[in-house]
């Protein structure tokens, strides 16, 4: 987890990424047909056109991948997102993940510009806080960081 979100405890969105441990991962769902990778979690029909399968097993995702692209968020988002006051511009990175070659969006941590970041970037999942009306303390969410040392 990165500075901070050790005092959030409580995930942004239940069931989507593991919260114990120092080692976070996203969960999602593998096709027991014909092994499809899914983010979210899917629970219906598998959407391979080739498969017909509706069984799924819940996996826990890569923690690392590359950027795949990336661009900035300029503009505080509607509700239900809720934005620290004052609005402060983030980044989101589209990272393809390292064994399910999917691509997962997701912000970038904070003080990573796209500055910083390069298509083919190796990124890692960490957790960090974001602000909730709610809860104090905010709400805990997945974030991608820069690998350190990875040709930065």
């Amino acid at each position: 987890m990165s500075a901070g979100a050790a005092q959030a405890t409580v995930p942004v969105l239940d069931g989507w990424f593991t919260t114990a441990g120092a080692a976070p991962h996203l969960i999602g769902t593998r096709c027991s047909g014909c092994g499809t990778y899914y983010f979210p979690k899917l629970e219906t029909f598998c959407r391979n056109p080739d498969c017909e399968s509706s069984q799924f097993e819940t996996v826990e995702l890569s923690r690392t991948g590359k950027v795949w692209s990336f661009t900035n968020a300029c503009y505080k988002p509607p509700e239900p997102y809720i934005a620290a006051e004052p609005f402060v511009p983030y980044t989101i990175a589209a990272v393809e993940l390292e064994r399910e070659k999917m691509v997962v969006l997701g912000q970038v941590v904070e003080g990573v510009g796209v500055e910083s970041l390069k298509a083919g970037m190796e990124m890692e999942l960490v957790l960090e806080t974001i602000p909730d009306a709610t809860l104090p303390e905010g709400k805990l969410t997945w974030k991608w960081k820069p690998v350190e040392g990875a040709g930065q």
